[in-house]
């Protein structure tokens, strides 16, 4: 039920049509969350996501002035916007309208207020009338300490809009279904402090995940049903179990080990943290959940690649520009491989016979013999490269950084670019589902992720997600 001032109709005291500025924002633009948010104790995360509007509505521009949560004893909390303006021209997507923590406790609803609206006509845009009382969304949820929350927000454009010019914003409110687990994909957003969860087929946002402080790297057990992540800011590990989609368990490590990046044995049976404070990496037991032991490698390790055998693990030290390989089996630095400037992650082709490494300052690419540890090519690239994606069926490198707008398609063997898949923002991680033959970019800057078919190389959707997506996981990926 939606309501505007109490009542159904609609009334205007006073006249005051709001006519849009020439330059009033675009749905594009975004306004960020609050950044290095603290860890929640006696709040949890809510996260309002528009659904696509309708076809109709495809003339329609809607100022934003705020959102809120109506607590049951009548608090209206304020959430952070994220869309400053709705555009039916635009809005063919879900969106994430706003969010932000609220104290744990019950809530009786939404309050929603515009600060204009317009329609376009043959003729160019003409203002309606808004109320100028809120807009009241009833709707009963229930935050949770620490656990996060997805709310979805449909709007009726044939009630939203009369014949009159008065646009009284008519909204429902619904918690989304979750689909099966093999359907699921993960985004660790680092500012926000949480995992927001995903559908692959519908590319819509269904449930968010509150961590501890600063999520990094990732690593999805699909067999158990497990995503392990590693807490940049509090030297840990969380569990989250992803039938129920909460955080089941936590490993703590050392006191200053700031863990970076994850990687899993193909097996389950090892855990390995790069700890980018200490200069080690933990060996970790997922089924006793204990860190069994902890080996000194280079300096800055930022991340880990096993190879499919699961033998061995390369590590990825940017301040001392190697590649340290590890016996899993041993527990032990076999070799030290030398790097260009600031390795900072890398990729095995198809035969697993080659392992890329790209690096953050360096304009180069490198290829390395893993059973050797040989420098086996050296390729020129357009600057330095922040993430690397080999897809596995056709052996062709996907190239992109966070300083570029576009990432790279690079033929294995002479690795000339065959091809550049516009972006139009930095991307700091790639996962490819082998399922669906898709590829996910995070973009820290723009807070979304990118979807692109590798076939077509073309984009075919985005998602919103939260403050700093650093890393993706996705069901099925390869």
């Amino acid at each position: 039920m939606v309501s505007g001032g109490g009542d159904r109709e609609f009334r205007v005291k006073s006249l005051r049509p709001c006519i849009f500025a020439i330059g009033l924002s675009l749905l594009g633009c975004q306004a960020s969350l609050p950044q290095l948010r603290p860890r929640l104790e006696d709040e949890g995360v809510v996260y309002l996501y528009l659904q696509p509007l309708a076809q109709e509505a495809a003339r329609l521009r809607v100022g934003i002035a705020g959102v809120s949560a109506l607590h049951r004893d009548g608090r209206e909390l304020p959430l952070s916007l994220s869309l400053r303006e709705l555009s039916g021209r635009d809005a063919r997507r879900q969106r994430l309208l706003a969010g932000g923590p609220l104290p744990a406790g019950e809530y009786s609803g939404l309050v929603f207020q515009t600060r204009g609206a317009a329609l376009r006509g043959e003729d160019g845009e003409s203002a309606l009338l808004v109320p100028e009382a809120s807009t009241r969304i009833d709707f009963r949820f229930l935050v949770r300490r620490r656990e996060g929350h997805v709310i979805a927000l449909a709007l009726s454009y044939a009630e939203s809009v009369d014949a009159a010019f008065r646009f009284a914003p008519a909204f429902s409110a619904y918690s989304p279904d979750r689909p099966a687990v093999g359907l699921m994909g993960f985004v660790a957003n680092r500012r926000s402090n949480d995992i927001t969860v995903f559908d692959k087929k519908s590319l819509q946002v269904f449930d968010v995940i509150a961590t501890g402080n600063g999520p990094s790297g990732m690593a999805l057990d699909q067999r158990a049903r497990k995503l392990y992540v590693a807490l940049a800011g509090e030297d840990s590990v969380e569990i989250i179990d992803l039938m129920a989609g909460k955080v089941a368990d936590r490993i703590r490590l050392t006191p200053g080990d700031d863990p970076a990046a994850l990687a899993l044995t193909p097996d389950g049976k090892i855990l390995l943290s790069a700890n980018r404070g200490s200069n080690t990496v933990s060996f970790i037991d997922p089924g006793s959940r204990a860190e069994l032991t902890k080996i000194p490698v280079g300096n800055g390790p930022r991340f880990i690649a096993i190879d499919r055998a699961g033998r061995r693990a390369f590590v990825f030290n940017s301040l001392s520009n190697t590649v340290s390989v590890l016996d899993i089996l041993s527990r032990a630095v076999i070799r030290s491989v030398p790097t260009d400037p600031d390795p900072v992650r890398g990729d095995f082709n198809r035969r697993g016979d080659r392992l890329y490494v790209v690096h953050e300052t360096s304009p180069y690419v490198t290829a390395i013999n893993p059973d050797t540890g040989v420098l086996t090519g050296r390729f020129p690239v357009r600057s330095g490269m922040d993430a690397i994606k080999v897809d596995l069926n056709t052996d062709l490198v996907y190239l992109g950084g966070r300083r570029d707008l576009a990432v790279g398609v690079y033929e294995p063997f002479s690795f000339v670019a065959v091809g550049f898949l516009d972006t139009g923002a930095g991307i700091a991680h790639m996962a490819t589902d082998g399922e669906e033959n898709t590829l996910y970019l995070a973009s820290p800057d723009a807070n979304r992720v990118l979807v692109s078919h590798r076939i077509g190389r073309r984009l075919v959707g985005e998602l919103d997600v939260g403050d700093g997506p650093s890393w993706i996981s996705v069901m099925g990926e390869n």
